[in-house]
């Protein structure tokens, strides 16, 4: 809802169960007033009306309670907007006009040819936040430069004793949770890679006293899928702000010429008092709803061939590998890398989108239509946005990747990266895939991403640094126009595991690939920093092979590996070929209890019950009246008794019936005997299905 005072100079949105206004003095000065409860319009007038500070000429009144600070006149704090034209830099304001469409707010400035409109929007009690730049002047006029144009500035109340929650990583190690006291300072974490990167994910959260399930928790997350920045400053006086967007430096970002526009991504925000678990609910419910495509289509177990065959692929053993798959459940079978040009390796073949004519001499439809026979969708692996040397794209097209000149081009992986920037490059990526989804019944394209941008250069281009910008927009065209063109095609975004994973991303694909890191106890930790923000019903995860051969050789149990994995969407990764009948029939009964569980667990509220921090740990899914409970035993200690797991997020006056145990629940449920008949020893997990009578 949104609410506009009489002076047209104070506005107020408001969610379910929270607020956020802001007001404009005559100074044409816009300040924040309010993010947290909901409020009235008379509370946001109220608080509109108390004076700034004075300060002495060494601080800025201004500084900790500016809505959007640009860069120029008095002030100190971190810029969000920084411009620079032939005759100066910095930015003069002067406020023009609101619109209120909906529950959207525009409010627009203007500093001579410069046109700055903020957008607002309450989705549940989700604040989106983005900014729409143009340069509107007359034609001749010299260009401008964006050096900077940051999507948002959050500003929270004044408190002591603030902590800073963020995901970082690397690769197979991502989204790894950790909590630190805020300090005076800046605190900023981003990518520097041209993709949302292994090392953080953009996302911070902040408290005072917050648990998993009580207290204030404010929470930011940015959808923008290349280098990006999110800084969190404590400033002198103790306020704090959280200003975040693309592009990780401030040497330059984009360059107006007259006519041009610029929308910067949205960076949302939300508040809750519900707590850490609260905050993810909220996040969850947002995605679902307004983020992710088709969000209430549950996803399909999956099988990859990857591990079983990696470059040694043919269709007569794809097809033996499909009937296994079929054998114990799957529903959607996806041939990896290595059905294409000349891709015996992975120093040759990236960038021409042909099926390898040995190894499929009829194209993908014959090895599709025998998958569809089966009873199951068929999929295929690409990685549009690079490209082999060796590849007959590369020998045509040298130019088309990102080099500076007369310097190395830098592979890693033995791949370049293309540069999307320009339209011939994604004009011959529709054309390649376009002629492939069209050639084959395909359902599903797994779009992978295994290298970082280095050499980001665009010789022969006025502004080459657009690239880092221009290559994300051109990436998000093309999935666009492919889920245009092919609208029951599914996509899942890969980056060597979860390397590119953000609002962004996930408004154009169906699901993300976590981690290459399929381990299913190292998995546990990945999963719970996933689920601050994003719901399970966009988390891939795999069972694979035991011993883990990948990276870490454990061994572990098909139970611990199963459960591990229907903590999401769930996928089977290992080499069927090599397992025996026990084992695949065990699979069977695992794939069989997911497909039960798996409206819950994907579509569900998320309840983490105890943290994968050793010994016992578990998880909780609530839909309706139907209740799963994942719970995992990394290890038990002689003469150790198992903590009971109290579950949450239940009616108090109703009765709930374990499927597992046969127990009866009434009030409270407490999960204490189910747990040590269920979980018998090291590495050991089991799951609780329960109900409401």
């Amino acid at each position: 809802m949104l609410e506009i005072a009489g002076t047209g100079r104070t506005w107020l949105l408001s969610g379910p169960t929270s607020s956020y206004a802001v007001h404009l003095t005559e100074d044409d000065e816009l300040l924040h007033l309010h993010w947290g409860p909901r409020i009235a319009l008379a509370d946001a007038e109220a608080l509109a009306v108390r004076p700034l500070p004075d300060y002495w000429p060494f601080e800025s009144p201004l500084d900790g309670r500016e809505e959007y600070p640009v860069e120029g006149g008095p002030r100190f704090v971190r810029s969000a907007l920084s411009v620079r034209t032939d005759e100066r830099r910095g930015t003069e304001w002067r406020f023009e006009a609101y619109e209120a469409e909906g529950d959207e707010l525009r409010l627009t400035f203007r500093d001579t040819g410069l046109v700055i409109t903020l957008h607002y929007r309450m989705r549940h009690d989700v604040v989106e936040r983005w900014v729409a730049l143009t340069h509107d002047a007359p034609d001749g006029t010299g260009p401008l430069e964006l050096l900077r144009a940051d999507s948002a500035t959050w500003t929270l109340p004044e408190r002591d004793g603030w902590r800073l929650s963020q995901l970082h990583g690397r690769w197979a190690a991502e989204s790894r949770l950790v909590r630190t006291d805020l300090t005076y300072g800046e605190k900023v974490i981003g990518s520097r890679r041209g993709h949302t990167g292994h090392q953080h994910l953009p996302w911070v959260a902040l408290d005072t006293d917050a648990t998993e399930e009580r207290g204030e928790v404010y929470a930011c997350a940015l959808g923008w899928s290349g280098s990006w920045r999110i800084a969190v400053a404590q400033l002198p006086d103790a306020r704090v702000q959280i200003t975040g967007g693309a592009g990780y430096d401030d040497s330059g970002l984009l360059r107006l010429s007259a006519g041009d526009s610029f929308v910067t991504p949205v960076f949302a925000g939300l508040w809750t008092d519900s707590g850490h678990g609260g905050a993810s609910r909220a996040w969850h419910a947002y995605q679902r709803a307004f983020v992710v495509p088709d969000a209430d289509r549950d996803r399909p177990v999956l099988y990859n061939s990857w591990e079983a065959t990696e470059f040694d692929i043919s269709e007569e053993q794809q097809g033996t590998l499909a009937r296994r798959a079929a054998a114990i459940g799957v529903e959607l079978f996806v041939v990896d890398d290595g059905w294409f040009g000349t891709r015996t390796s992975d120093r040759a073949g990236l960038g021409d989108w042909t099926p390898n004519p040995d190894r499929f001499p009829a194209g993908l439809k014959p090895l599709a239509e025998y998958v569809h026979a089966l009873g199951m969708q068929f999929g295929i692996w690409v990685e549009p946005e690079m490209v082999n040397p060796d590849s007959d794209l590369y020998r045509a097209h040298p130019d088309w990747v990102q080099f500076q000149p007369g310097r190395k081009r830098t592979e890693f992986r033995n791949q370049l990266v293309l540069n999307l920037a320009r339209e011939d490059v994604r004009q011959y990526l529709w054309e390649q895939l376009d002629g492939l989804l069209s050639s084959a019944p395909i359902d599903y394209v797994k779009w992978d991403f295994n290298r970082c941008f280095t050499d980001a250069g665009w010789p022969g281009e006025d502004y080459p640094q657009r690239l880092w910008v221009d290559h994300v927009h051109g990436l998000y065209a093309l999935l666009d126009r492919l889920r245009a063109t092919h609208p029951d095609v599914a996509f899942e975004s890969c980056s060597g595991g979860g390397g590119r994973i953000d609002l962004g991303v996930l408004a154009r694909t169906d699901q993300v690939w976590t981690s290459d890191n399929t381990d299913p106890l190292d998995r546990l930790a990945i999963q719970e920093g996933f689920s601050q923000i994003h719901p399970a019903r966009v988390m891939a995860a795999w069972v694979t092979d035991s011993p883990n051969t990948q990276l870490n050789g454990r061994v572990s149990s098909l139970r611990f590996r199963f459960v591990s994995a229907m903590a999401g969407v769930l996928g089977v990764g290992g080499d069927l070929t090599e397992w025996t009948e026990e084992e695949l029939a065990e699979a069977g009964e695992w794939v069989g209890l997911y497909k039960e569980i798996r409206p819950v667990v994907q579509r569900g509220d998320l309840y983490r019950l105890r943290r994968p921090t050793g010994g016992l740990s578990a998880v909780q899914y609530v839909l309706g009246d139907e209740i799963v409970v994942l719970a995992w035993l990394q290890a038990q200690h002689h003469g150790e008794p198992l903590p009971a797991l109290r579950l949450r997020g239940l009616d108090p006056s109703a009765t709930y019936e374990c499927r597992e145990t046969g127990e009866v629940h009434r009030g409270a449920v407490l999960l204490h005997h189910g747990l040590r008949t269920g979980l018998k020893g090291d590495l050991d997990a089991a799951i609780f299905r329960l109900r409401r009578i």
